[in-house]
C-alpha cells in the first residue's frame, strides 16, 4: 500500500499520548519538537522521546533546519493493528 503505514501493535507502542502526537502532526503545521510540546502542553523531554519510539516504528521522520528538528508523518495514512 503506497503512502499508507501498516503498524502491529504489540507492546504497548502507540500509547493515548503517542496517538495525540501523531494526530497533532498530521493535522497541524508544526514547527519543532518545542512547538509540539508547547501546542500539547507536554515536557519537551518527554514529547522528544515520544517522537523517537514513533520514528523507530517508522511513523514520523525530521526534517532539521539548523538546530530545530520538526517532526513530520512518514506516510499520509497509519492503520495500527492489534497483534493477537
Amino acid at each position: 500500500m503506497d503512502g499508507v503505514n501498516v503498524i502491529w501493535e504489540t507492546a504497548g507502542e502507540i500509547t493515548p499520548a503517542r496517538r495525540e502526537l501523531l494526530q497533532t502532526v498530521q493535522t497541524e503545521d508544526v514547527d519543532s519538537v518545542s512547538d509540539l510540546a508547547r501546542r500539547l502542553d507536554r515536557d519537551k523531554s518527554q514529547v522528544s522521546r515520544d517522537l523517537s519510539t514513533l520514528a523507530e516504528l517508522g511513523v514520523v521522520t525530521f526534517e532539521t533546519a539548523g538546530k530545530r528538528k520538526k517532526p513530520v508523518p512518514a506516510q499520509e495514512t497509519l492503520v495500527v493493528e492489534p497483534l493477537v
